[in-house]
């Protein structure tokens, strides 16, 4: 059953929660999809990555390789198969390369084109996650810097000074940064390396003289000294400033002192400085220098302005486009001399201004079009000169403090790479190493006549794929402790990772919630770690644009009222131009003369007319997580952020319920986790049981036309499935037979789902009070109830895997013929081995038996190797690996699966037999297929006039009478036609697309199982490289509350039970209701999350009137609200009552607040933390005892541990705990001899880190010598 909720918002939501998990499914489908045709494949993911790197030509320019198309074949087993036998889940990509001679002489070369298998790509599942050896993962999210241009204006360390300056950073290629002084100076650094003056770079773009370079700018005005025939004229120039040197050039004979060679060079002499005032004396100079015609004056409007341009051509020792070259080119390679000019011209138009090594990308030309200009106006992924002078121009404004900097953390200039773009990198990685495989193949294959499969390898694609998916930093094992868990990490966005942020050098900056966040990034859900504002989280509303930038939508406001039924998606940057206000002034039907409103970063109050845009919903700031508590507003922020974490680690609990008090969030986060089977259509229920339903349903015509399955759709019910981190997901069937379902409604429920609703915890009777000091400092006190009912009961489930390898000294075995093991301990190991299902098991009991040959295959003579081979004698000469129950578990078995490589058909001729049956029956289930086909086309084509039917070659295969008849139909090959085009009515044609798309996924799972058939009578399971079997074995033990383990609720208020008290000695009401938990009242005043007093005493009045809430953040019950419903059910207003206590039966002396708060038990229980050592494990190093469970540690005795038994005066206790206790190797050994003797401990040695301090100390060079 669904619950009907009582709502308190005004708001009514006019804009749907988009589907959750859009961000991961959108970005994958747009890199690839499985269901498009070759001839539908646009130049964008997969086919773009090929593109790219295609045609490849040999070093000789003989042949020549070409990318003609690829093919996704479906994957061979389902994802829940692919998790039980540690398979990943990918499809196989099948690539069409065509290869061809070049030179028209090479007659003998045929062009050849073939299909060649590149490899598996890992596919993602409808959950958006990936399957990489039998275990889950995700892909996360990153931002990062987005390309482009970055403005900077800092003032320098203890001084007023300002600097400025400009970052342009490519998608691929040399970054250049621009710095401007408080003079104008401006350099430009390549990679950070020495700066050049920017002139070099304009000159290196095509201005080569100072004259063009400030004619470009118009910074000058240009004078003909020819024109000016007496001193008169030149009269009205003077005191003007020159823009440019004016030079002459000497030529001189240079003779080289090591050859004697002598060559002319040329002498560059400087007559007059840029900035230099003209007066009425240099008119003779001016006129009497030769090859001087032209001069440059500074307009009169720049004559007292520290310009950029002006000031920079002041201190370039460049004269020309060659020698500005050099100079880029000594600085990028880092020499000191250069005299090659062409080199070193085309050295520089090669890093800098060609598309080979330089890309802006996309978004960078984005970017810098929209800084710079305003409007896309180009196109080139190059820096053009014009971008230059734009940058410079920008520059010259921040100098004249006519505009300000960027700020480096707005999200304008930081974007989402997502899912797809991430594996299309790799995937373009891997295609280029390919691509210079193959070319260097071709270039050394010796035969003349090779096909494309000859030179080409996969392991170079395949390699790049699998250790991203396998090792990366961004593809993360799946956290599967609940439904919102895995939903909140499918949405995480991090800034760390390749090309992102490290965690030791991000600073506050980075780390902090900026206004460009809201209804983009999640203010408060973050780690509290060294993660800390690193990792996000997507909010509810937000989306990724095309380019990759957070959008958020808004309602445009016309006339002074929103327009509800129009939505506008804005980017960063589109927002900065507009004042945004909330909705909640406009809720309540009238409209204000003022509002206040969100602008550029502050809240002025402005006149309704500026107002653009309003707000779509009261929590479009928060993300997932947060947006789950109720009364958020009363919580202080760093404990809601404690809150929001809680609730991802909280484990399904035994019987799920839906929390009284819900914000309204809890149905989306279950529909679009993907865990439950909803209706798909109307429809009646006609059979359920544990594991299955079986519905009938009634389809629409149109639907009904275009599918192939049976109007009975059977689903399985998932029944206790391990998940990443050892919950349960176990569902149950919520409806009965004969009964009517609707489209939509939710079939099933259970892994902390309820009702079709999110059902992390359980709603408790909660006193907060004090109890005999058993919940001091947040512990908690816990009735017996819970523990009795169950009502905090999880199940965790752990997997045991064996497998059975080939050894030096044979194979190992699986069996139940243990040496040395009575036939009490393999009592309930099968035939293979296996422990049966349902047994209950302990530590140290055989879950798995196993045996392993001793010694080496070396020892033994051919004919005793041949002996055991026919006789296989192996008791003696084998030893017990058995699988046995770890330490301190318990459990019973409730899965086994055994895989095997070896072939299943016994004889060659057995194996053809079978393979025939195979194919005799995909041919048959094919012919039905077609069959069926050919009877749903003909109702949709008739009476209509096809236009054209052509198969995946070309080839026209329209009937002359453009008629579609049944056996016209019947005689084609549906599988090898396009599905597009069929006639010249849209709606038809798309009814006639849907149909194929159905045809397509059931022809593939038909050739799918057959080929997955094949293999299994071939080799048997597919298995990983070199393991012959696998036996996996799962145990389930159920974890009832108890002493140690972690409750929460969602405000952030945690704590650890201290007590389990019986339920007649708990705090109970005036009618003798015992409460379930007694919480600490002083945890609520300094923590500040008030909340949770709002959640208990409404949810104390729902418990009460039987009724469930919905309090979404921001938009919730006011204090005058929630004290209404207290009347109504008849409790005090303030929810406070007088308690009694349960041990003597007297009232306590003040009333206590009481209610139902709902609780979590987390992920952080006492059975999987608590352990004890003795002997265990010793450090190498130190030789000291190792820490932490996993390692059978012990506890550290650190420094105050010690200073408090020095205050003690412990001396004995103090010098065993650091001698015998921890390192003295000897003293430990000596102890031993005396315990087992009886008698007592008298030596202690020298602890083994003093030795390792002295060795330290040597290898200073000190010899340390002590008595």
């Amino acid at each position: 059953m669904t619950h009907n909720r009582i709502r308190f918002s005004q708001y009514e939501a006019t804009v749907p929660v988009p589907d959750l998990l859009s961000v991961q499914l959108e970005s994958f489908r747009k890199f690839v999809d499985l269901h498009t045709p070759p001839d539908k494949q646009e130049s964008e993911g997969l086919y773009k990555a090929f593109k790219e790197h295609f045609p490849v030509r040999d070093s000789r320019e003989e042949y020549e390789m070409d990318f003609a198309g690829y093919v996704l074949e479906p994957p061979r087993y389902t994802p829940e198969e692919c998790k039980i036998r540690g398979l990943t889940y990918g499809v196989q990509l099948k690539v069409l390369f065509t290869l061809r001679a070049l030179k028209p002489d090479n007659t003998m070369f045929e062009t050849k084109s073939e299909w060649v298998f590149l490899g598996m790509i890992p596919y993602m599942t409808p959950q958006g996650t990936f399957i990489i050896n039998g275990v889950e993962r995700v892909v996360i999210n990153q931002l990062h810097r987005s390309p482009g241009i970055l403005f900077s204006a800092t003032s320098r360390a203890g001084t007023s000074e300002m600097t400025y300056g400009a970052r342009v950073i490519p998608q691929k290629g040399t970054w250049i940064e621009f710095a401007t002084d408080s003079t104008g100076y401006t350099r430009v650094y390549f990679d950070r390396k020495k700066a050049v003056p920017v002139t070099l770079l304009l000159r290196a773009m095509g201005l080569s003289s100072d004259g063009d370079i400030v004619r470009y700018f118009g910074l000058a005005d240009e004078v003909k000294l020819s024109q000016i025939r007496n001193e008169k004229q030149f009269a009205q120039y003077v005191g003007r400033k020159l823009a440019t040197r004016i030079s002459t050039v000497d030529q001189q004979d240079y003779t080289d002192p090591e050859t004697g060679e002598t060559s002319r060079v040329s002498r560059v002499n400087t007559v007059f400085e840029i900035g230099h005032i003209l007066s009425a004396e240099d008119w003779e100079q001016l006129r009497s220098l030769p090859l001087v015609d032209t001069i440059y004056l500074v307009k009169p409007e720049y004559m007292d302005e520290k310009h950029i341009i002006l000031s920079t051509l002041a201190k370039d020792p460049s004269h020309s486009l060659s020698s500005a070259c050099v100079e880029i080119y000594k600085l990028l390679r880092g020499i000191e001399n250069a005299s090659d000019e062409e080199a070193a011209r085309a050295f520089v138009e090669k890093q800098v201004l060609s598309d080979k090594r330089y890309d802006l990308g996309v978004v960078g030309r984005f970017q810098i079009n929209r800084k710079l200009y305003g409007e896309q106006r180009y196109n080139d992924p190059i820096l053009r000169l014009e971008d230059v002078a734009a940058i410079i121009n920008r520059l010259q404004m921040l100098l004249r403090g006519e505009a300000e900097g960027d700020e480096e953390d707005h999200l304008s200039h930081r974007r989402i790479r997502t899912v797809g773009e991430q594996i299309y990198l790799q995937v373009s990685t891997g295609i280029s190493r390919l691509a210079r495989t193959i070319r260097e193949k071709m270039s050394t294959y010796e035969s003349e006549n090779f096909k494309p499969s000859d030179i080409i390898t996969q392991r170079p694609f395949t390699g790049v794929i699998n250790t991203f998916f396998s090792q990366g930093q961004l593809s993360q094992l799946l956290d599967q402790t609940n439904p919102l868990s895995e939903l909140a990490h499918k949405r995480r966005i991090t800034a760390i990772g390749p090309g992102g942020l490290s965690r030791e050098h991000a600073g506050f900056e980075a780390r902090d919630v900026h206004y460009s966040h809201y209804g983009r990034i999640c203010p408060i859900e973050t780690p509290e770690g060294a993660n800390i504002g690193l990792i996000n989280s997507l909010a509810i509303y937000a989306r990724v644009n095309d380019l990759g930038f957070l959008e958020t939508p808004y309602h445009p406001v016309e006339n002074g009222k929103p327009n509800r039924k129009e939505v506008v998606y804005l980017a960063p940057d589109q927002e900065e131009k507009y004042p945004i206000a909330p909705l909640r002034p406009f809720l309540n039907g009238h409209t204000p003369t003022e509002i206040q409103v969100r602008y550029k970063g502050e809240y002025p109050e402005v006149p309704i007319e500026e107002v653009k845009f309003t707000d779509v919903a009261p929590d479009q700031l928060l993300g997932l997580s947060a947006s789950l508590i109720p009364f958020l507003e009363h919580d202080d922020a760093n404990r809601a952020l404690m809150g929001s974490n809680m609730q991802r680690q909280a484990v399904p609990l035994l019987r799920p319920e839906a929390p009284i008090v819900g914000t309204g969030m809890e149905k989306h986060v279950a529909r679009d986790s993907r865990v439950l089977i909803y209706a798909e259509y109307p429809g009646v229920v006609e059979y359920v049981d544990a594991k299955q339903i079986r519905i009938r349903y009634e389809r629409p015509p149109e639907e009904e036309l275009v599918s192939f399955s049976s109007n009975v759709v059977t689903y399985e019910i998932p029944k206790f499935r391990r998940t990443n981190e050892n919950t349960c997901l176990n569902l149950r069937p919520i409806v009965r037979k004969g009964q009517r379902v609707e489209k939509g409604q939710p079939l099933v429920e259970g892994f902390s789902i309820e009702g079709g609703e999110l059902a992390l915890g359980k709603n408790l009777l909660v006193a907060f009070m004090p109890w005999q000091g058993y919940n001091f400092e947040d512990a908690i006190v816990i009735s017996q109830r819970l523990v009795q009912d169950d009502v905090l009961t999880s199940i965790t489930i752990q997997e045991f895997e064996v497998e059975v390898r080939e050894t030096k000294a044979g194979p190992e075995e699986l069996t139940r013929e243990l040496p040395n093991e009575s036939e009490d301990r393999v009592r309930f190991l099968d035939e293979n081995g296996i422990v049966v299902v349902g047994t209950e098991v302990r530590e140290g009991d055989i879950l798995v038996g196993k045996v392993t040959p001793k010694g080496q295959s070396s020892d033994l003579t051919p004919e005793e190797k041949l002996l055991r081979q026919i006789f296989g004698e192996r008791s003696a000469e084998v030893k017990s690996t058995s699988l046995v129950m770890p330490p301190a578990s318990h459990g019973y078995v409730i899965a086994t699966y055994l895989y095997r490589k070896d072939r299943r058909a016994a004889t060659q001729e057995e194996r053809r037999q079978r393979e025939k049956e195979i194919d005799d029956r995909l041919m048959q289930q094919i012919a039905e297929l077609n069959q069926k086909m050919a009877q749903k086309l003909l109702p949709i084509l008739e009476g209509k006039k096809l236009a054209s039917v052509t198969d995946k070659t070309g080839k026209d295969l329209t009937p002359a009478s453009k008629k579609a008849t049944e056996k016209w139909l019947l005689s084609l090959r549906f599988e090898n036609l396009n599905p597009t085009g069929w006639t010249t009515d849209p709606e038809t044609n798309l009814l006639i697309e849907r149909l194929f798309q159905n045809y397509a996924a059931l022809y593939s799972r038909y050739t799918a199982d057959a080929q997955r058939e094949k293999q299994y009578l071939a080799s048997g399971d597919e298995l990983p490289n070199g393991v012959l079997k696998m036996a996996k074995v799962y145990v389930a033990s159920k974890r009832k509350i108890k002493v140690g383990d972690k409750l929460a609720g969602r405000h952030g208020n945690k704590g650890v039970i201290a007590k389990v008290a019986p339920i007649e000695d708990m705090p109970y009401l005036e009618d003798g209701t015992p409460v379930d938990i007694v919480l600490n009242p002083l945890g609520v005043p300094s923590r500040m999350n008030i909340g949770q007093i709002y959640e208990a005493i409404l949810g104390w009045a729902g418990q009460k009137l039987g009724v469930k809430f919905e309090v979404p953040p921001f938009a919730g019950a006011s204090y005058e609200e929630v004290n209404q419903w207290l009347e109504k059910a008849g409790l005090p207003r303030d929810g406070r009552v007088y308690l009694r206590d349960g041990q003597t039966g007297e009232r306590f002396d003040q009333p206590a607040t009481v209610g139902v708060i709902y609780m979590l038990k987390l992920d952080h229980m006492v059975d999987d933390k608590m352990h004890a050592r003795s002997v265990g494990p010793y450090g190498v190093v130190t030789s000291q005892p190792l820490g932490g469970r996993s390692h059978f540690g012990g506890q550290r005795f650190g420094e105050m541990e010690v200073w408090a038994l020095e205050a003690f005066g412990a001396a004995n206790l103090l010098q065993e705990m650091l001698t015998i206790k921890s390192d003295d190797i000897d003293g430990r050994m000596k102890a031993h001899e005396a315990i087992i003797k009886g008698e007592n401990i008298t030596y202690f040695g020298v602890p083994d880190s003093f030795q390792v301090l002295v060795n330290e100390l040597r290898g200073l060079c000190l010899d340390v010598k002590f008595d």
